[in-house]
């Protein structure tokens, strides 16, 4: 009996599993069919159902005729620099309050934390006049700096994690060995933290990707500087709007995000729990 009721949960949980998989990639695979509809699908024949007439083009004209190119270029510069730039303070700042004793380093990542609670939407005034102060207005920098600052408060609190789980010891060993203290950081931490650094570099590059009130507000009007979510906007015109071609681009800004997600997920999942491995 109980190997039957133990069957028909697993069953169960399965099916809902599997019930909750297909309403996560319904809206997905609906905007796939959108980008291959004409307007007239889209609002008046066929809304929800498959294309009657698959418009291919909307992707050559999405990528050819509205600097799609640009955009996603963009998009992945500012990505990928402020991810750089994240990581690397990250962990010289939480190497910092982790390992070495001085004053105010409690204080100093408690004042680090405290910039996970603070939404986009106060600091935006700020961060515009900061921008502006450093000369910054107009360039990719505009977008980087702020993009790291905004997300150094999460890679930190994920590198404490890991690196409150690497004995002490590892380190002390290495400097008998005769390694100064940069050498025992880049060769022996470095390593170790390296699935947290995996986790750190998956979220803060779809941050910047995904980003939009932000990029809107410091480079909403330089079209050189515009990344995919702004150049969505450009779809959208005064008489009439290519609503195919715009899931076509937004299909297109998707692509990156889904494939991080399809090639690392096992990555991050083990992240969740090599610490406490590392620990025990």
């Amino acid at each position: 009996m109980k190997k039957r009721r133990r069957g028909a949960g697993a069953v169960f949980f399965s099916a809902l599993l599997w019930l909750y998989a297909l309403i996560s990639l319904y809206p997905l695979l609906w905007m796939f069919f959108y980008s291959l509809k004409s307007n007239e699908e889209i609002f008046v024949t066929n809304p929800f159902g498959l294309p009657l007439k698959w418009q291919w083009g909307n992707y050559v004209n999405a990528w050819l005729k509205y600097d799609v190119p640009l955009y996603f270029q963009n998009s992945l510069l500012v990505g990928a620099a402020a991810v750089l730039l994240t990581v690397a303070c990250a962990l010289l700042f939480t190497y910092a309050v982790s390992r070495m004793r001085w004053r105010l380093r409690k204080a100093a990542r408690t004042l680090m934390a405290l910039g996970m609670f603070i939404p986009v939407q106060a600091i935006m005034i700020p961060v515009v006049q900061t921008v502006n102060r450093l000369g910054l207005l107009g360039t990719y920098g505009s977008l980087i700096l702020p993009y790291a600052a905004i997300n150094l408060s999460f890679a930190t609190m994920v590198f404490f994690g890991f690196f409150q789980g690497i004995p002490k010891e590892m380190e002390e060993a290495a400097c008998i060995d005769g390694a100064s203290i940069y050498r025992a950081f880049w060769h022996v931490i470095v390593p170790l933290v390296s699935p947290a650094t995996i986790t750190v570099v998956i979220y803060v590059f779809l941050a910047c990707w995904n980003e939009f009130i932000l990029a809107n507000v410091l480079v909403g009007g330089m079209a050189k500087l515009k990344t995919l979510p702004l150049g969505v906007l450009f779809f959208q015109g005064q008489f009439t709007t290519d609503w195919g071609s715009m899931g076509a681009t937004m299909m297109i800004a998707s692509l990156p995000a889904i494939l991080v997600y399809v090639i690392f997920s096992e990555q991050v999942e083990r992240a969740m729990t090599v610490g406490a491995a590392v620990k025990g």
